[in-house]
């Protein structure tokens, strides 16, 4: 079948879009964890009680997570009927708006216990928008990706999604240096404050993006389904239950970039703020240039062991890189960081667009995608909640917390050895183990 030419560079113009809009988005989301490890206890919490300041700081990080399957529910219905580009630009914008509230909001010491409400409200919004963007751009670069190498170029929204952790980590290094009073009164605002540019250079850079052509096909002959919860439950719902168990990996991340990163800078251990950013920063430039060479080893070899490299490979990584946090050894601290999160975390990260993707027809792909990840990526906000009681009354139990995290990656690895192998299964044919049999009253024609 030949290809029209203006077709060919689709797949490279979605990829490009999905990085650059998920570094954006992520942008955003990361921020927050930053700031709620290092700024908010002090800002929005009673100071008198440092460690609960922080167990209830680090608790609204998880809130967003709460919100995202609600989200998920909401964005994954209309992705699949409406298309995935306009759920995409939706999503960013929601974003910017929602951290740029964060920071205007009033201080607790100006408005007392509205300032933590308010704070939550705005990190709901920002878990309806996080539910969306990544399902929706994930679809979207592997319904436009030749088909031998869909991996490779789904691998872009997560490459996006650490690039976006890149520059968050980059712009509060200067800002964590400043003193502390101007730290807490106003430095801490700015980088919320430029997520409005996120919003703009977000829009701009997706309203231009094509729809693909595999949801344009669906809508024009056997038409969008009405209802695509009901029949994802139907004929997916073993797959929705694998999503779930396989994105509990992404607690490896929070633990690595929200708990770990608060640990390592609380007296206990005494490291600066300024140079644990560096570690997340140096991990996240590594996982940039991983994300797509395990992409691309997928797409040979297959999903399933890339995926289990990673799942398996983050457990164990986890028990030394939090050791080598007790220790007070930099040098140590870094490389293993950046061994953990960089490298062993990135097959995973980098495999699972492509491997959740696949698991999923046309007619579904969005919501299934969104629902399962965003059920699992719940739980995995929370972890650093439950990391924090785990390690004990003054935080120093990090054995524990390692032992709760690689806890968390055994349904990950059970979920990818019950999966199906989908890498060299023709994109037309993904999700259908048997010829669809949408009835009339399940589609309609677009």
């Amino acid at each position: 079948m030949s290809v029209p030419a203006e077709a060919v560079g689709q797949p490279k113009k979605a990829a490009a879009a999905a990085w650059i809009g998920s570094a954006l988005e992520y942008y955003d989301f990361f921020i927050y964890g930053s700031a709620a490890a290092l700024i908010f206890p002090k800002v929005f919490f009673d100071e008198s009680d440092p460690a609960t300041a922080t167990l209830l700081s680090l608790a609204t990080f998880g809130v967003a997570y709460a919100a995202r399957p609600v989200g998920a529910l909401f964005l994954g219905h209309f992705g699949d009927r409406v298309g995935r580009k306009k759920i995409m630009v939706f999503t960013l914008i929601l974003m910017g708006v929602s951290t740029f509230l964060i920071g205007c909001l009033p201080s607790r010491h100006q408005v007392g216990t509205l300032a933590p409400v308010l704070l939550v409200a705005c990190r709901v919004l920002q878990g309806i928008s996080a539910a969306g963007e990544q399902a929706s751009a994930n679809s979207m670069t592997l319904e436009h990706a030749p088909p031998h190498r869909r991996g490779f170029f789904t691998s872009f929204t997560l490459g996006g999604t650490q690039g976006g952790q890149l520059l968050a980590t980059l712009v509060f290094i200067p800002i964590a240096s400043l003193p502390e009073d101007q730290l807490l009164s106003w430095g801490w605002r700015v980088p919320f404050w430029l997520s409005i540019v996120v919003a703009v250079v977000g829009y701009v850079i997706r309203r231009r993006l094509e729809e693909t052509p595999a949801f344009v096909q669906q809508a024009a002959t056997a038409g969008v389904v009405k209802l695509p919860l009901m029949v994802l439950l139907r004929e997916h719902w073993a797959d929705v239950l694998r999503v779930i168990g396989g994105a509990l990996i992404a607690s490896v991340s929070t633990i690595f970039t929200v708990w770990a990163l608060a640990y390592a800078t609380s007296d206990a251990v005494g490291m600066s703020r300024t140079s644990m950013l560096w570690v997340g920063a140096l991990a996240n430039l590594v996982a940039l240039a991983a994300i797509p060479l395990w992409a691309t080893l997928s797409d040979r070899v297959g999903r399933r062991p890339v995926f289990l490299i990673g799942a398996v490979g983050s457990a164990i990584m986890m028990f030394l890189y939090l050791w080598a946090i007790s220790t007070g050894s930099y040098p140590l601290i870094m490389l293993l960081g950046i061994v953990t999160f960089g490298v062993v975390y990135s097959a995973a990260n980098g495999v699972w667009p492509s491997f959740y993707g696949e698991m999923f027809s046309t007619r579904v792909r969005l919501s299934g995608m969104a629902i399962g990840t965003q059920i699992g990526f719940a739980v995995a906000g929370f972890a650093v909640t439950f990391a924090a009681q785990i390690a004990g009354p003054d935080g120093t139990d990090w054995s524990s917390v390692a032992l709760f995290t690689a806890a968390l990656c055994v349904l990950p690895v059970l979920a990818a050895i019950s999966a199906r192998e989908t890498c060299e299964v023709p994109t037309e044919l993904l999700g259908e183990r048997a010829p669809a049999q949408a009835s009339r009253q399940e589609t309609v024609t677009a």
